[in-house]
């Protein structure tokens, strides 16, 4: 028998504890930061081997 749902046990609107919130920020929050940098750096590099809007 299925055992019954208890409100208590989730408390937050996510359905995550306050434990498995952080983690989950932690991890979301680095792999951002992580993709920024990525795509900053990317960005960058574009620019100096083939410049935009020069010429224009």
């Amino acid at each position: 028998m299925a055992e019954k749902f208890d409100p208590q046990d989730r408390p937050s609107l996510s359905g995550l504890t306050e434990s498995e919130a952080r983690e989950f920020h932690k991890f979301f929050s680095t792999s951002f930061l992580g993709f920024t940098g990525f795509a900053l750096i990317v960005h960058i590099l574009t620019y100096a081997f083939a410049p935009w809007g020069v010429g224009l």
